[in-house]
């Protein structure tokens, strides 16, 4: 059963630009972060992956500290507005880190790029959500496939032109310019016969904290969470550290490093465009399961891929292939579990539920991204790949607990 067609408007395309956006605006420092080690003094070679990995703590403490806020801001403000203001936001602190003159002036710009970047990540979903309340959880898929769609988009600008001498300084501020244009489509004035359904309630502080109680008090909110955590640092974690493991483990130009990021972020679409179109209410615990221990051994073989064991010709498209296929793997593990946290606790507010799980979700970006760049300082990174199919092992414990130890996870209302 493949249910009725997808149909799309100007605010899906809005959220595609942004997830895209959002998306590029993550990756692109990841991609230039060797030549903006060298040049801001904390070279990764040198023992600054460590100060590379802290760039990213920083983003990340004040992404949570806005999709903690994001959720009233919503309500009193509206998500329309909301979504608008935050690529403004996270697109102004990229192009400050393009002017930064050194490292810790890098650091305020990324207050307000993680200030942006955590209002985006609380706000994008629920904004599916209102749009397609009758299947969430195919739209919201297909949405969050943009976010690899933005990898493709940073891989093959930000690359690429940082490979042909272009400096890192300029792919950064024009990261932060296009980021600008993608606000439009949220801020633009409606058209009066298609607006943004827009939740009309205002709702106080009081009312809203009443709300965030019910949802705290939730067995299931907590074990979903714990699942966010760990599969949010499987993806961000190879994502964000896979351009540096390839052009420091295998001697390649940052081109070809970010081809790998590329190949990541391929499989990461067509798993989302994939499990988008597949996604049901009753099947979203095999996929999550499933993926994650389908990826377990491919990570693995991460670690164990070196220059010498084979000839390039065969080693270099081993290695893509393998990241690829880890990419479809990783795909489902935000969207889908956010989404099965929300449809089995149906008498909680749905927006902050989405704004809370990536709230548990993002520090597991943050805390796996630099304590992997912490290993990498002292062990290499191709040890540290390691961490990410232990984050795997954990997801996958924490979903077949929940799924099939506990029961297949029925609705929780009480």
């Amino acid at each position: 059963m493949t249910g009725k067609k997808l149909h799309f408007g100007r605010y899906d395309y809005a959220c595609f630009a942004a997830f895209t956006m959002y998306s590029v605006c993550s990756l692109v420092i990841p991609l230039v972060i060797v030549s903006m080690g060298k040049d801001l003094h904390f070279p990764l070679d040198q023992g600054g992956m460590g100060q590379g990995g802290f760039l990213h703590i920083v983003r990340s403490l004040f992404m949570l500290l806005a999709l903690l806020v994001c959720g009233f801001a919503a309500a009193r403000y509206g998500k329309r507005i909301l979504a608008g203001t935050s690529l403004l936001l996270f697109g102004s602190g990229i192009l400050g880190c393009a002017l930064a003159p050194g490292y810790w002036m890098l650091l305020p710009c990324l207050v307000l790029s993680g200030i942006g970047e955590g209002t985006c990540e609380g706000i994008l979903t629920p904004v599916v959500q209102d749009l397609h309340p009758d299947a969430p959880e195919r739209y919201v898929n297909v949405s969050h496939a943009f976010w690899s769609v933005g990898i493709l988009v940073a891989v093959l600008l930000a690359g690429g032109l940082v490979a042909l001498g272009v400096n890192w300084r300029v792919v950064m501020g024009l990261a932060g310019i296009l980021t600008f244009l993608a606000a439009l489509l949220f801020l633009w004035k409606e058209n009066p016969a298609k607006r943004f359904p827009e939740v009309r309630e205002k709702p106080d502080f009081g009312e809203l904290w009443q709300r965030s109680r019910i949802i705290l008090k939730k067995r299931k909110f907590w074990i979903c969470s714990a699942a966010m955590f760990f599969g949010a640092g499987a993806e961000f974690g190879l994502t964000f550290w896979s351009a540096a493991f390839i052009e420091l483990a295998f001697h390649t130009s940052v081109f070809t490093a970010g081809l790998g990021t590329g190949c990541i972020a391929a499989g990461m679409f067509l798993g989302r465009t994939f499990f988008g179109y597949i996604a049901r209410p009753g099947n979203l615990r095999y996929i999550l399961l499933g993926a994650s221990l389908g990826t377990i051994p491919l990570t693995v073989l991460l670690a164990f891929l070196r220059p010498g064991i084979l000839p390039g010709i065969v080693l270099f498209p081993l290695l893509f292939l393998t990241l690829f296929l880890c990419g479809i793997g990783i795909a489902p593990y935000w969207p889908t579990t956010q989404v099965y946290g929300v449809s089995h606790l149906p008498d909680c507010d749905s927006t902050l539920l989405y704004v809370y799980y990536s709230a548990l979700g993002i520090p597991g970006c943050g805390v796996f991204t630099y304590l992997m760049g912490f290993a990498g300082d002292r062990f290499g990174l191709r040890g540290t790949i390691l961490v990410v199919p232990v984050c795997l092992l954990l997801f996958a414990g924490i979903i077949f607990y929940e799924c099939w130890i506990r029961g297949e996870g029925k609705t929780e209302q009480s």
